[in-house]
Parts: C-alpha cells; sequence; structure tokens
C-alpha cells in the first residue's frame, strides 16, 4: 500500500501551470498589442512624434508590474518544466520545456536586441531634422524584427502551456 500523497504535491503544477499561462499569456498579449497596433500605429507619424513616442514609451514599460510579468514568464515555465521532469510527467515535461525554451528565448531576444536598441534611441541625437531621421532609422525596422521573433517565441511559449489541458 502506497502513503497518502500530500494534497500540495498534488495541486503544485496546477498551481505553477496557472503562473504560467497568466505570466506568458499577459506578455504575448503585450508584445502582440505591439506587432498589431503600436508599431503599425507609429509607422504612420512623423520622425519626431515617432521618437518621442518610442522614447516615452521606454521610459515608462519598466515598471514594477510589467518587470514581474517579465520575470515571472520564465520563471514559471521553467518551474512547470521541472515539476514534470522531477514528476516523470511526460507531457508536463515536455510541454514545459518547449514554453521555457520559447519564454528564455524571448526574454533573451529582449535583453540582447530590443532593450539595446531602446537605449540607442533613448540616447539619439535628435536635435535636427537629419538626427531624427537617422534616430528613427536605425532603429525601427532592427527593433521591429526582432520585437516579431520575440513575439512569436512568447505566443508559442504560452501555446505549448496549454497542450496538458487539452491532452491531459
Amino acid at each position: 500500500m502506497q502513503p497518502p500523497i500530500d494534497d500540495s504535491v498534488q495541486v503544485l503544477p496546477q498551481i505553477v501551470l496557472a503562473a504560467a499561462i497568466i505570466s506568458n499569456g499577459l506578455l504575448a498579449g503585450v508584445f502582440f498589442g505591439f506587432t498589431t497596433a503600436i508599431c503599425p500605429g507609429l509607422k504612420r507619424v512623423d520622425d519626431p512624434a515617432y521618437v518621442r513616442a518610442f522614447r516615452a514609451i521606454n521610459s515608462v514599460i519598466l515598471n514594477g508590474r510589467f518587470i514581474a510579468v517579465f520575470l515571472l514568464a520564465p520563471l514559471s515555465a521553467v518551474a512547470y518544466a521541472v515539476i514534470g521532469i522531477v514528476g516523470q510527467d511526460p507531457v508536463a515535461s515536455t510541454a514545459g520545456s518547449a514554453s521555457a525554451l520559447c519564454a528564455l528565448l524571448s526574454t533573451v531576444i529582449t535583453a540582447a536586441a530590443n532593450v539595446p536598441l531602446n537605449r540607442t534611441l533613448d540616447a539619439a541625437a535628435i536635435g535636427s531634422a537629419e538626427d531624427r531621421a537617422l534616430a528613427r532609422n536605425s532603429f525601427e525596422g532592427p527593433w521591429n524584427r526582432w520585437h516579431l521573433v520575440r513575439t512569436v517565441a512568447s505566443a508559442t511559449a504560452l501555446l505549448a502551456l496549454t497542450i496538458p489541458l487539452l491532452i491531459g
């Protein structure tokens, strides 16, 4: 006869999965919103408005709520993968590992590509029309390309986390 399993051990994977789905969903939603509305909208404005708007976004995005979700998304995905691996749950370990990989990729892209581009735009000289055009042209294309990759990675992390709900 097996000893009874502590209820907290049975509930922990569901709590971690819920945290991972919510945090990765929120992050994918922020990225999706930029991809589908903010960036296309900013594409329609002139260089001074573009630079001012993106600098304003850069100055407010690093707040406690965003940072909490930004950090919780990959951490909770990794935690879910570890729980699946340790518990020898093939669905949780596979879905969690795929999600963790994608969530970490999104985080790395943000840190290695988008944030340095943000800092470069924030530090760029914008005193003349030529300066503003150069600042925008150096920023917009590369930032949007890397942003699209991190958006796809973030959405894929969320998708992977839903697999246990679909087949579990």
